[in-house]
């Protein structure tokens, strides 16, 4: 609030919900990084390839992991919201709403400056 007399404050109460909800893109990350590891470790478990260069096969995993891991890692984090939510909780807030002097009544006062508080910067600019 402003040491300002002329504005009038009100203060209201609402119930809202408070739960905690996880971060999608670091469980998509992780999914990603994982099985792209899972990726290096199968290009390297099986014997080469004769048709496929070593680099080729990790390219055709790396890319079908990663899209795996995005996917599996968003439906994580789907199931841990759902189980968050049942542990969200009501808790009671307040609101302050500060209605400022009308506009016109400024004007009509006198000095229209003080519309917008800016009374003081105008005249130390004047001086």
């Amino acid at each position: 609030m402003s040491d300002n007399p002329d504005e009038n404050a009100t203060v209201t109460e609402s119930s809202v919900v408070v739960q905690r909800s996880p971060r999608y893109f670091r469980f998509m990350l992780a999914g990603a990084i994982l099985f792209a590891i899972v990726a290096l470790i199968l290009t390297f478990a099986f014997p080469e390839n004769p048709t496929y260069d070593r680099g080729a096969v990790f390219g055709f995993l790396l890319a079908i992991g990663v899209a795996v891991g995005v996917t599996i890692g968003a439906v994580v984090a789907l199931l841990v919201d759902r189980s968050t939510t049942r542990r969200a909780r009501t808790v009671t807030a307040d609101r302050l709403t500060v209605h400022p002097e009308d506009p016109e009544e400024a004007v009509a006062d006198g000095d229209p400056s003080e519309i917008d508080g800016a009374s003081d910067t105008r005249k130390s600019i004047e001086e």
